[in-house]
């Protein structure tokens, strides 16, 4: 049983910065909805996920932000830019485009760096994004006002 349980683990384990790319990529379909199904194992229970909107820790909590980004974009596409590995960390610097429901088509720049437990599973992942920057540059007018304010508060 032991031993079949960690035939099981290794299964689901990221060995190389070209699978994990492989598996990434295959999330986002050709229809645009994102389906994680095959990348969920590759998670480890214990998952931490922060970004720039939320904190989730679990599996189950996990799985519920994904399929809560599913149901409220129209269509979502990944393209990664650039990808590497160090040891047990990896960063992806990608472009997602999205078209939510009731809005046009926009492109979030960001990064996300994981952390590989000892079975090779994602034990944890921080996404790195300006979520309303990207969105309201698309928004005509807003978006220079937004930049204005932005470099005017934060330098």
């Amino acid at each position: 049983m032991t031993k079949q349980k960690n035939q099981s683990d290794n299964e689901y384990a990221i060995k190389s910065l070209e699978q994990l790319i492989q598996l990434w990529t295959k999330t986002y379909n050709d229809e645009g909805k994102p389906d994680w199904s095959h990348l969920l194992p590759y998670y480890d229970e214990n998952i931490h996920f922060r970004d720039t909107v939320q904190e989730i820790y679990g599996i189950d909590e996990f799985k519920a932000m994904v399929e809560r980004l599913t149901k409220r974009s129209k269509e979502l596409h990944m393209k990664i830019l650039n990808a590497v590995m160090e040891g047990n960390i990896i960063f992806v610097e990608w472009n997602m485009i999205i078209n939510f429901r009731k809005t046009k088509t926009s492109v979030v720049h960001g990064t996300s760096r994981l952390i590989l437990n000892e079975k090779g599973k994602i034990i944890d992942q921080r996404d790195y994004y300006d979520l309303w920057g990207d969105i309201f540059d698309n928004i005509p007018i807003f978006g220079k006002i937004y930049r204005k304010f932005m470099k005017r508060v934060f330098g």
